[in-house]
């Protein structure tokens, strides 16, 4: 894990406190090929603090495809909302995997709008997440 705005303690309580897992496609990171960062929430571009408040723990392509976003577009509405926030909004109410743990299902504008924008069911993701099924390590 690293991230150059981040004090490694606060580092170190933020995956502590994520149980060192993407906050966004829950992937494990012992099981991850990159290095996981400390995601902004609210981006630092756009006023957002240092604060573990504001941050959460995410794999590499989360973190990239999130970039400085904090909305996008619901694929089903095209309505602009918010993108999921791992600090207001509970994960269970916002997610579901589908019926073989492969992928994930956006169950509200929020959700759906996560899932399409940080691209929660990329191709790698999706074949990790059938091998760790596979071995009893998913979800």
């Amino acid at each position: 894990m690293s991230n150059r705005y981040v004090p490694l303690e606060l580092g170190r309580q933020i995956a502590e406190r994520a149980r060192q897992c993407c906050e966004y496609c829950r992937t494990r990171e012992c099981y991850s090929a990159d290095a996981f960062t400390i995601d902004h929430i609210l981006p630092r571009s756009l006023g957002g603090q240092t604060v573990a408040e504001n941050l959460a723990l995410s794999c590499h392509g989360c973190n990239q495809y999130k970039s400085t976003r904090i909305f996008a577009l619901d694929p089903v509405t095209d309505a602009t909302v918010v993108l999921f926030n791992p600090r207001e909004h509970e994960w269970a109410a916002h997610f579901a995997w589908n019926d073989d743990f492969t992928l994930l299902i956006g169950l509200t504008p929020i959700g759906r709008a996560t899932v399409s924008a940080l691209r929660l069911n990329r191709p790698g993701l999706a074949n990790l997440r059938r091998a760790l099924y596979t071995i009893g390590e998913h979800p």
